[in-house]
């Protein structure tokens, strides 16, 4: 898997912010603006290094605002945005990464699961940008009174990280010199190069203003607001006549088929009830009844998409998932990283947030005689206190 390399733009010195502090190094829940993002690039699994651009000015405050984090060393940037992304860009070609994520430092609350998705749609375009449609009706003004209702269809708005090919986007804004272009994804549409559209995130908010500051903080303060729960799930399967089994969401061809009243995916019935656990919300048996004919042969994905609905009506959020299979066959080796992936799209997590294992029990009892599969399943939430 190719990784890449994160390149954080932070020379700007925030004329409309309204203070002397440039607003990357103001105080954001006790931790610098810059650094809030600086832990989220350097937490994702598929970046491999992060590099900040800086005002040469602001050397003192990048050194106390980064201290402890392995950074690259930074480079100083130029007079406009464009400018220091370029230079930014031209400090990376010694080591030439497939991949650039390029994020503005003012924005403190990028999530893993926007990195992933920029990411993920590098495979198949030579760019990518997150972003979010525009829900808001549009008016176009002339001489303060609304000339017309402009159409939102198709219009979106446009968010950091902007990832590239990170050739492509080198060449491009060394083409793009002397011009004035908005982002980077306008340097790759002049270029010629296709650019992705994928979800962002609402909270990925920018730091203009002060105002926009506070608004952080009281976000900052609501997400303290939370306690972790964790839950546990068990359930267990035994064979019986069939060509395969569900496990995770996965068919996976097999000798024998498990026996249940719905598709008998012993692991997505420990998940399940991991996070009724840690919902305090009764088990699986509880919401889906076994003697209910409309469960019979259902399909597992259900059972787990109507508890993260539960989740979200409650205002949380599922922080990580550890899920071991135990069993003598079928071999869960070769499915594993299959597991993950369908697991976490399934719990609209970043792949980072599972884990799925797998052991056997020596050859002892009925799972050690090949008679069945079991689950074992724990959960983390994040739940707001009420």
């Amino acid at each position: 898997m190719s990784t890449a390399t994160a390149l954080i733009v932070a020379a700007g010195r925030g004329q409309r912010f309204g203070t002397e502090r440039p607003k990357q190094y103001a105080p954001l829940g006790g931790i610098p603006v810059l650094r809030h993002c600086l832990l989220a690039f350097l937490a994702h699994p598929r970046v491999d290094g992060v590099r900040v651009v800086i005002h040469p000015d602001d050397r003192p405050l990048y050194d106390e605002a980064v201290q402890g984090l392995d950074l690259a060393e930074p480079v100083a940037g130029g007079g406009s945005r464009q400018e220091s992304v370029r230079l930014g860009l031209e400090s990376l070609e010694r080591s030439a990464p497939a991949f650039t994520l390029i994020h503005d430092a003012a924005r403190p609350f990028i999530d893993q699961g926007t990195i992933d998705r920029v990411l993920g749609a590098l495979s198949e375009r030579p760019g990518a940008i997150a972003a979010l449609p525009v829900v808001d009706t549009l008016k176009r003004e002339a001489d303060g009174r609304v000339s017309r209702t402009e159409d939102r269809s198709g219009l979106w708005r446009a968010q950091t990280p902007q990832g590239f090919h990170y050739e492509a986007i080198l060449a491009a804004h060394r083409a793009a010199l002397g011009e004035t272009l908005t982002d980077d994804a306008a340097v790759a549409e002049k270029a010629g190069l296709a650019v992705a559209l994928v979800e962002g995130s609402p909270a990925n908010i920018k730091v203009t203003t002060q105002d926009d500051l506070e608004s952080a903080e009281r976000w900052i303060r609501s997400a303290q607001a939370t306690e972790m729960r964790v839950g546990q799930g068990f359930d267990v399967h035994a064979f019986g006549p069939g060509d395969h089994v569900m496990l995770c969401g996965l068919r996976i061809a097999h000798d024998a088929a498990l026996v249940g009243h719905s598709d008998a995916d012993v692991g997505l019935h420990a998940v399940t009830d991991a996070l009724l656990g840690a919902l305090g919300a009764g088990d699986i048996g509880s919401h889906f009844p076994p003697s209910d004919p409309q469960w019979k042969g259902a399909d597992s994905r259900i059972f787990v998409s109507h508890v993260c609905d539960m989740i979200a009506e409650r205002g949380g959020r599922i922080t990580h998932m550890d899920l071991t299979l135990i069993c003598e066959r079928p071999k869960i080796g070769p499915h594993r990283e299959a597991m993950r992936r369908q697991l976490a799209a399934l719990l609209e997590v970043s792949e980072d947030r599972v884990s799925v294992k797998a052991t056997t029990t020596e050859k002892l009892g009925f799972l050690g005689r090949g008679e069945g599969v079991a689950a074992q399943a724990t959960a983390t939430l994040a739940l707001p206190v009420v």
